[in-house]
């Protein structure tokens, strides 16, 4: 049966997460919907990565089977029927054992902060009014990167035994009304990001040391600093080189 997969994004702030839930709203729900609404049949999509409720992405995948062949106004009419906050980008015929969750190799993410009063950033940055010491929060960043060890960085909940992950890039981007926290790795930990953002942030206002941080990656203590889901996007999802062609 042929596999295709779909490259999407999206504004989370109003739905419940990326996956199927019972009794919710969420991307992966509408965007089912509308494509068994274009081929009067159900489609089960498997996604590439997860995000909470409230977090948006300029480009997730899907991948699902369908006997039929793809309408060639698949694109066009799928986005149609779309509520605006969610975008089929691409649609690409993949060998059928392709799969988007285990064939990534890593993944990137941004998460926004802004410190000056802005009402057009509101469902999409973290309003934090503060005073932050920008070399800190690079620092902060930078020792980031060199660490594999992130158990104090995930949430309480989380069913994974495995918490080592590889950072590839971690670095603040800063202008004069807001700061990007640039994050890539080979795989996330639930609730890594926000949690990590979360804490430097306390390391920038001088809340907590950069050896207070550092030993948060040696220790078995959650740092129970995170920050709201709006400010957070996925932004990349990467696969082996000519994965596509």
């Amino acid at each position: 049966m042929p596999r295709y997969f779909i490259e999407v994004a999206y504004k989370g702030s109003r739905y419940s997460g990326f996956q199927v839930q019972e009794n919710a709203i969420t991307i992966q729900s509408e965007i089912e919907r509308a494509i068994a609404v274009l081929g009067k049949a159900p489609v089960g999509l498997t996604g590439s990565s997860r995000t909470d409720a409230g977090v948006h992405a300029m480009q997730n995948y899907f991948h699902f089977d369908l006997e039929a062949d793809i309408h060639p106004q698949f694109l066009y009419k799928v986005n149609a029927i779309l509520p605006p906050d969610i975008v089929i980008n691409a649609v690409r015929p993949m060998p059928a054992e392709a799969h988007s969750r285990f064939d990534a190799v890593s993944r990137e993410y941004e998460y926004r902060v802004y410190s000056h009063k802005n009402p057009f950033l509101t469902e999409t940055a973290y309003y934090f009014p503060y005073k932050l010491d920008k070399e800190l929060l690079q620092e902060a960043a930078e020792l980031v990167r060199y660490q594999t060890n992130f158990f104090a960085f995930a949430k309480t909940n989380s069913q994974v035994k495995n918490f080592q992950c590889r950072i590839m890039r971690s670095e603040w981007e800063v202008s004069q009304w807001m700061v990007i926290y640039h994050v890539s790795g080979n795989r996330f930990l639930r609730g890594m990001v926000r949690l990590l953002t979360g804490t430097m942030l306390k390391v920038g206002r001088g809340k907590l040391s950069l050896d207070e941080f550092s030993g948060l990656f040696k220790g078995e203590e959650k740092c129970g600093f995170s920050v709201p889901a709006k400010g957070l996007f996925l932004k990349r999802v990467n696969y082996p080189e000519n994965y596509f062609l």
